[in-house]
């Protein structure tokens, strides 16, 4: 029986895919963070070996996944789909990474969601009968992505508060139609919800509304309220994103307290790493 409609937007998955296995690799100040013992890999080279932020950014994927499949005692060819994205244009990165492993692959790109979205998918696909095992695969560079989206490092421009420092890492997560969990149970699919801002610095607050809205929908459609939940956590709204989803659902008389959480606030030191607003990434 495949994933049942409940609600609005959310899926239930009857016979939930199981996470077999999963695997991070992240640079050198990611490493320094609170979350440094929960990573695999810290490497201490920006460039990863290579001779540029976009190689370098593949190479941290490729290693990531390499990982993943090592700790899961798989190899790659035994996939039947990879979904995988980042934050480089056409996602190089991700092609790059696993043009060489000869197993279908769906190109992602979902901005800060990616992650979240190869989840979903993969878990879709092997609840639907159309693969048996899948793999979910994001990665960001603070490098390459201030060369894409804001301004090249030789520039030297100045970083508004409001701003938030992407995330030099790469996670890849192995999932299976068999397997002893933890599980994918439900996946609620959020929609694009505009405020209106207009500040590329300010990704907290343009990204928050939506946030609150998929999180809203997943309550209603699975009649649960936050205090079910150990954890709620978001991608990478940073302080200021995060601070504005505890007041929208304040404003909704709900209230979510320590049990949520945002990992662009989790995975830097904000005060001692000089990160303004916080991580972001993919």
């Amino acid at each position: 029986m495949s994933a049942m409609r409940i609600g609005s937007q959310t899926l239930k998955f009857p016979k939930p895919p199981s996470i077999i296995e999963s695997a991070s690799v992240v640079g050198k100040k990611e490493g320094l963070g609170p979350l440094k013992h929960t990573f695999d890999f810290i490497s201490d080279d920006s460039y990863f070996g290579e001779k540029s932020w976009e190689k370098a950014e593949s190479n941290m994927l490729k290693q990531c996944f390499s990982l993943a499949c090592d700790k899961g005692k798989l190899s790659p060819s035994t996939l039947d789909m990879i979904f995988s994205g980042d934050l480089l244009n056409q996602c190089t990165g991700s092609a790059y990474a696993l043009r060489d492993t000869d197993v279908p692959y769906f190109g992602l790109y979902g901005a800060c969601s990616t992650m979240s979205e190869s989840l979903c998918l993969a878990a879709m696909a092997i609840d639907g009968g159309c693969a048996r095992t899948a793999a979910a695969l994001t990665s960001s560079h603070f490098c390459s992505a201030e060369r894409q989206f804001r301004f090249p490092l030789e520039y030297g421009s100045i970083r508004a508060p409001t701003a938030q420092w992407t995330v030099t890492g790469a996670g890849a997560v192995i999932l299976g139609a068999d397997g002893a969990g933890p599980y994918i149970t439900h996946a609620t699919m959020g929609k694009i919800v505009d405020a209106g801002i207009v500040d590329a610095s300010n990704m907290g607050e343009a990204m928050a509304p939506a946030a609150h809205d998929t999180l809203s929908a997943h309550f209603a459609d699975t009649g649960r309220a936050p205090h079910y939940y150990d954890a709620i956590v978001t991608g990478d709204l940073g302080v200021l994103g995060q601070d504005i989803v505890r007041d929208l659902f304040m404003d909704d008389g709900v209230e979510l307290g320590p049990r949520y959480m945002d990992c662009g606030v989790l995975v830097y030191d904000i005060e001692a790493q000089d990160v303004h607003a916080g991580g972001s990434g993919c």
